[in-house]
Parts: C-alpha cells; sequence; structure tokens
C-alpha cells in the first residue's frame, strides 16, 4: 500500500512539473534577437507576388515567454503577408499571444504582392515594418521592396473558362500571338526599353510579321514561357556594345525569379524557339541566362540567323540547339549546360568564328560542342552537313573532351577546324578526331588550357597567359570582341580579347 501511494505521489510532481513547463509563460520584456534588422524582398515586379524570405526571432533567455503581438504596421492594408512558424494569423498580418521557448527561435516568412502606385513615387520603395510587442516592450523589424514596373505578356482567358494556345504540328502549347495593335499594349512586336517585359506563356510571332528587341530591353519568361517564331516569321534583336558590367545596352533575356538566390539557377524558363520556316532572324549583344533550352533554331528557310556578340549561361539542356539550321555565329560565348553548349544535329549549315564554347556542367555526357547529320526518331533520318566550320574558336570544359562528332553514312558531312584550341584528351584511332595528321578537317589546333578567368561566374575572358593569346588567323578576323574592344594582331582565339584580369 505503501508503494502505491509512493508512485501516485511521484507520478502527481511529475505531472505537475510538466504542465508548468509547458504551459507556464512570461511576458515578453522587449528583449528579443533578430537575425536582421531590414528584410530586404528584392526587386519584384508590379502585381507579382515575391521569392519567400526568411526573419528569425530569438528568445535568448531562460524562461518561456508570451510575445503578445506580432503585426504589420500596416495592418491588414499592407501588402506583406506572414506566417510565424507556420500560423496563418489574421490573414497573414497580425498574430496573437505567441509562444516562444527558452533558448528557442521561431521562423517568419514573409512575401509581397504589391504595384508600383503603392511604393514611393521618388524611389519605387515599398517599406512597412514587423512590429513585436507594443508600448515600451515595443520592437520592430523593418520591410523594404524595389517594386519595378512592367508589361505583363500573357495569354487570354475566354468566357467558358479556356485560354489561348498555340498550334505546334499536332500539339498545343500555352502561348499566344504578339499582337501589334492590342488595345492596351500598344504594338507588342517592338519591345523597348522604357519598362521590363514579363512573359507567362510561349509568345509568338504572326506570320509575316518581325518582333523588334531595342538595345537595352529586358525580358523576363515565367516557367515554361518563351519566345516562339513560326513559318514566315522574323525576329531582330538589336542590342549594342555596353560600358559598364550593367549590361545597359545588351537585350536580356531570362527567367522572372530575380531575386539572387535564382541568378544562377538554370531551367527557369523554356526557350527562343524558331520553327520551321522562320525567317530573317537577326541576334546581336543578346544575352540568355537560366532556359532549358537558350536558342532552339530548326529548319529555316534557307535565309542564314545572324548570331553576333551573344552570351548564353546556365542551360538546363542546350545554349544553341540546331536542326538542319543555317548559321552564322560571331563573338558567341556559351557557358554551362547539361547536354551540349552547341548542338549542330540532323544537318545543317553553320559557320562560328571567334566563339568561346565552354561546358563545366556536371555530368559525365555533357559536352561543349556535339555535331551530327541524323535525327533519331521512330523512323531514323540523316541530313547533309554542308558544313560545320569553326575559326579562332576556343571548344573547352572540364570533362576530358569537350568535342563531339557523329557521322552516320549516306549525306555529305562536311566539317572543318581552323585555329581553334579545342579540349579532348582521349585520343584514339577514330579518324574523326585527328587533329594532328588530317589537314582537310584541323588547321592549327591548340590542345591546352585556355586559363579562363571565372567559369563559375561566366567569365570567360583570357589574359596575356592564355593558351589562346595570339593563337588566331587574321584571315578570320571579326575586327572587334564580344565587348566591342579592338582585337590585336594576331588575333586571340575566342570571343573575348585579351585583358589583364581585375585584381
Amino acid at each position: 500500500m505503501r508503494q502505491l501511494t509512493f508512485l501516485f505521489f511521484i507520478g502527481l510532481i511529475i505531472s505537475l512539473s510538466s504542465c508548468r513547463t509547458d504551459f507556464a509563460t512570461l511576458p515578453s520584456s522587449g528583449k528579443l534577437g533578430f537575425s536582421k534588422d531590414t528584410v530586404y524582398l528584392d526587386t519584384v515586379f508590379t502585381a507579382i507576388s515575391s521569392s519567400t524570405y526568411t526573419l528569425k526571432v530569438y528568445n535568448h533567455s531562460k524562461s518561456d515567454i508570451t510575445i503578445p503581438s506580432i503585426k504589420l504596421g500596416k495592418g491588414l492594408n499592407s501588402k506583406y503577408r506572414m506566417t510565424v512558424d507556420g500560423m496563418q494569423g489574421n490573414q497573414g498580418k497580425s498574430f496573437d499571444n505567441v509562444t516562444l521557448l527558452a533558448k528557442d527561435s521561431l521562423y517568419i516568412f514573409i512575401e509581397t504582392t504589391a504595384k508600383t502606385a503603392d511604393a514611393n513615387p521618388t524611389d519605387f520603395l515599398y517599406t512597412d515594418q514587423i512590429q513585436f510587442d507594443s508600448g515600451t516592450n515595443l520592437q520592430k523589424v523593418e520591410l523594404v521592396t524595389l517594386i519595378q514596373d512592367a508589361i505583363l505578356l500573357y495569354p487570354k482567358r475566354f468566357s467558358d473558362g479556356t485560354t489561348e494556345t498555340l498550334p505546334i504540328g499536332d500539339q498545343k502549347i500555352y502561348g499566344f500571338y504578339l499582337n501589334p495593335n492590342d488595345p492596351v499594349n500598344g504594338n507588342e512586336l517592338h519591345f523597348t526599353k522604357q519598362k521590363a517585359y514579363v512573359i507567362y506563356g510561349y509568345a509568338a510571332v504572326p506570320s509575316g510579321k518581325t518582333a523588334i528587341f531595342d538595345a537595352g530591353v529586358r525580358v523576363y519568361f515565367h516557367a515554361n514561357s518563351g519566345l516562339l517564331v513560326g513559318a514566315n516569321a522574323s525576329i531582330n534583336v538589336n542590342g549594342t556594345s555596353s560600358t559598364t558590367t550593367n549590361l545597359e545596352n545588351e537585350v536580356v533575356f531570362q527567367g522572372d525569379r530575380i531575386s539572387p538566390d535564382f541568378t544562377d539557377i538554370p531551367g527557369q524558363w523554356g526557350s527562343v524557339w524558331l520553327t520551321d520556316g522562320s525567317t530573317n532572324n537577326n541576334f546581336n549583344h543578346l544575352t540568355i541566362k537560366n532556359a532549358t533550352i537558350g536558342m532552339f533554331i530548326q529548319n529555316n528557310d534557307g535565309t542564314t540567323v545572324n548570331l553576333k556578340n551573344t552570351q548564353i549561361y546556365n542551360c538546363t539542356n542546350y545554349g544553341i540547339l540546331a536542326q538542319t539550321a543555317k548559321i552564322n555565329g560571331e563573338n558567341i560565348a556559351i557557358n554551362n549546360a547539361g547536354l551540349a553548349g552547341l548542338a549542330c544535329t540532323y544537318g545543317g549549315d553553320y559557320s562560328f568564328t571567334h566563339c568561346t564554347f565552354n561546358n563545366n556542367w556536371n555530368s559525365s555526357s555533357q559536352v561543349a560542342v556535339s555535331i551530327n547529320n541524323y535525327f533519331l526518331g521512330a523512323t531514323p533520318e540523316v541530313k547533309d552537313l554542308v558544313a560545320a566550320t569553326f575559326n579562332n574558336c576556343i571548344i573547352y570544359g572540364n570533362y576530358s573532351n569537350e568535342m563531339i562528332i557523329n557521322k552516320k553514312a549516306g549525306t555529305a558531312f562536311n566539317y572543318k577546324f581552323n585555329n581553334c584550341l579545342l579540349k579532348f584528351d582521349n585520343f584514339s584511332n577514330d579518324p574523326i578526331y585527328q587533329f594532328n595528321t588530317d589537314p582537310v578537317h584541323y588547321n592549327s589546333i591548340v590542345l591546352k588550357d585556355p586559363k579562363f578567368f571565372n567559369v563559375n561566374l561566366n567569365k570567360l575572358n583570357i589574359d596575356a597567359t592564355s593558351a589562346a593569346f595570339a593563337k588566331g588567323s587574321a584571315d578570320y578576323l571579326i575586327p572587334y570582341d564580344i565587348l566591342g574592344n579592338a582585337r590585336t594582331l594576331p588575333p586571340d582565339l575566342g570571343a573575348y580579347q585579351n585583358m589583364p584580369f581585375p585584381k
């Protein structure tokens, strides 16, 4: 009996102790700690939700506390919204009696959806604050967001609930035709730098029309979106050289997640897609970042796609995927792609001069350049490789062999590398790769490290210590490099004239 009584009292003591630990708290005394004093939600587009940002709140005391209130300063009118340790509170604007255990912390996740009209008209900043408690215990964390005005382009939604689509062969994709006489946006075929553009779905150029992009234009693509240039349609990108690292005169295509966390994340959007029959396409000073396929160029109508002074970075599959296309490329820099930086497939007619193709993607299947004359469909087909000519180029990367050439018999297969630096370490008896004994296909080949400045930052510049320094031929000279710098003689290989690296 005594033993049962003793056990009863022990259980009661444990139970009471547990209750006090779980539920007895002290009011907050205004001594909370924070992971930051100000939360900067990076630039967002008008009326488009931001990324989610995090604030951590600390209780450094030895007591469990209750924070009487956590709220946004502008209350229910605030354009910010929060969750506090997973709780939604009152419409994400305010929270009452939040418990925070001793020596513990909680997370606040913050987002915003605001318009330029909500921001300060002088600096386009939208601000608020998170307020913890009140009176003498009041503590604040500031919230700051830059709101950028933008033109939103997207498929129409019809009265029956369906949305506009584009026919691609027997399929349809989520997209729309750019309208030269749109009642809201005006001429959607003429992109100017007055505002940024945000595109949802594939924006298509109608047959017989040309999409024009002025110098300095910024276009941001939502997931699974892109540009489509169909039969008898054209695109002219008219960027010019810039004088600063802001690329102020470059035309830039990238994803619409513009916070720093997404700066180099591949596959955020689809592609610039030149479909079968597009015509008279010209690109100058264009930068493409973080696409699935930077440029997908299919059987154009016999006219040449002129691609000059163009940079393509961080693509999930290809920087450029060409199928039976005709391309003249000058001063092109491509870095990092899951399969190939440049893929000239299913035949075609290609000329690349003073280009740099590098691939440091972490996959053994990737290469910088791939060339073939076939298409592996249900019924494999071959096409003439009229020409694949590379002059004063660099083809490099982090794997042993950064170039692959695959030939199937039955069609023409013409390729030539003149004064190029190649990464190809595993030699064999394959007649395609006889760099030193095959003058028909190879002339003045360098098999050394170009010593790029920083491939992780897409800086494919070289200096005078590079193996590509002064190894080019004046016969293929492009007078100015991709940045507008004058080339010296003999020219360097690749897209960049050598310069001392910044310190």
